[in-house]
């Protein structure tokens, strides 16, 4: 097949908008396009689904490791003709300032993998050359697809750029370019591009996306440059989980449309691995909650975006406070921890009526509040694991907790640890035991244990239940 990763000099260079438009280029031709990113994303890998009709998957050097990174991308890549891994920021920014831990580089020497540098050219001439040397010296052990070029004003503009890459470095192909176009610009918001969930891309951008793919970029250089025949590793041990007997009476509630799209693919799969069965549902959809489920999984998301519809799902809160009082296991992250609390403050200061479980209210901020790695470990035993067990993750959210009310049932189970000090906070609200929510989005492939551990609770709150009755 042939495999490659789609790089930047920094963020907003350009990599999503050319990955969308490489993949609905290869998919258009009848090939099999497996997406991959790289690094703590959720609204880009949702772009690439909607384009390719497969699952994009997150590889990350910092959250995996190695071997996950490794099998991973080559259980994902089997039998596809295309693998594509957008990048994250730029291509040497990671974890910190002295490592490459974290980095698209770093990934791309893990898999092996050959890299296309995309450049923003804008207001850019003869320094393209000096740019794109100094990325393509900083690691030698770099495999080097090629450079495209993009925001180029015109085919003036290319000559020039192509010119000064030419002369000073001969031995990198430049595969191509793509004009200043504001019809492929891709919209964005607060927390990133918008979301596949809300069709940010549309037929019509899907065909100017593949018209300059086919007009600007040399494909065949493109493929040549990019072939890859590593041997197949090992599929993770969780996707083998699949073909062994195992109980199948749990039943967990799960969130997934536009208000509670972030979480990790391979967490789902976990879930379902050690013996969920996934009931999922739209809480703006005016839906209940299903019934005669076993726990209930909030992901994080944008439920700041839409309160009006939100708050109009009563049957949802209402579903909520009753699952809580009796004592069915919720875990929430981010937006679902918003979603619990007693309120959500928007920017206008308006304040839109939630659950009201967790004793505090939410209001947005015109600054994000948080962004980075984290690493949890538990204080506490609870439904994740036992004390001592350490899960990674990442915070990114531009809202905060406000008036936090006292209450003897809620604990702080979360010891967290930043990626860029020693220092650390407690956070994690642990409610009755049974309600777990927290703002950071865990990788459960960063310890497996979790999830296992999640569903053997659940399998023994449930053969209690059964026995008393």
């Amino acid at each position: 097949m042939n495999a490659f990763v789609i790089a930047g000099t920094h963020s907003g260079c350009g990599k999503t908008t050319l990955s969308l438009a490489l993949m609905a280029f290869f998919s258009s031709k009848g090939l099999r396009v497996q997406p991959f990113k790289v690094g703590p994303d959720f609204i880009d890998p949702g772009l690439h689904s909607r384009i390719t009709g497969k699952i994009s998957r997150n590889l990350d050097g910092w959250m995996l490791s190695e071997g996950y990174n490794r099998s991973l991308f080559s259980w994902a890549s089997r039998d596809v003709d295309v693998a594509i891994v957008e990048g994250v920021m730029g291509f040497y920014d990671g974890f910190d300032g002295k490592s490459e831990a974290g980095s698209t580089a770093q990934m791309a020497k893990l898999l092996g993998l050959p890299v296309v540098l995309v450049v923003d050219c804008r207001s850019m001439a003869r320094s393209v050359a000096a740019i794109v040397h100094g990325f393509i010296n900083f690691d030698p052990d770099i495999r080097w697809a090629g450079v495209i070029l993009n925001r180029v004003a015109g085919e003036g503009h290319f000559r020039y750029l192509n010119e000064a890459l030419s002369t000073a470095l001969p031995h990198i192909p430049v595969l191509g370019w793509i004009p200043s176009d504001e019809d492929l610009k891709l919209p964005e918001r607060h927390l990133g591009l918008v979301t596949a969930q809300e069709s940010p891309i549309d037929e019509r951008w899907i065909k100017k996306a593949k018209e300059a793919i086919v007009r600007y970029i040399n494909i065949e250089r493109l493929l040549s440059e990019t072939v890859f025949s590593a041997k197949p590793l090992e599929p993770p041990f969780y996707y083998e989980l699949e073909h062994r007997p195992k109980r199948t009476d749990i039943r967990i509630a799960v969130s997934r449309d536009a208000a509670f799209c972030f979480f990790y693919e391979d967490n789902l799969d976990f879930l379902r691995a050690f013996g969920a069965e996934l009931q999922f549902f739209s809480p703006l959809e005016d839906q209940s909650i299903p019934s005669q489920v076993d726990a209930i999984v909030l992901w994080g998301g944008y439920p700041e975006l839409h309160l009006e519809r939100l708050t109009e799902n009563r049957a949802f809160f209402r579903d909520l406070l009753n699952s809580f009082q009796r004592k069915v296991p919720i875990y929430a992250e981010c937006g679902g921890l918003m979603t619990l609390s007693r309120f959500i403050e928007d920017w206008e200061g308006k304040r839109w009526p939630m659950a009201g479980i967790l004793p505090f209210g939410t209001r947005m901020l015109k600054r994000r509040k948080a962004l980075g790695y984290v690493e949890v470990e538990l204080l506490k035993e609870c439904m994740l694991g036992p004390t001592g067990t350490v899960v990674k993750g990442h915070e990114f959210h531009y809202s905060e907790i406000c008036n936090i009310e006292n209450n003897p049932n809620m604990l702080l189970v979360y010891k967290l640890s930043r990626r860029k000090s020693e220092d650390y906070r407690n956070e994690g609200y642990l409610m009755g035991g049974s309600l777990l929510a927290s703002y950071v989005h865990q990788h459960w492939g960063s310890n497996p244990e979790v999830p296992r551990y999640f569903i053997d609770f659940l399998s023994r709150r449930k053969l209690c239940l059964e026995q008393n009755l």
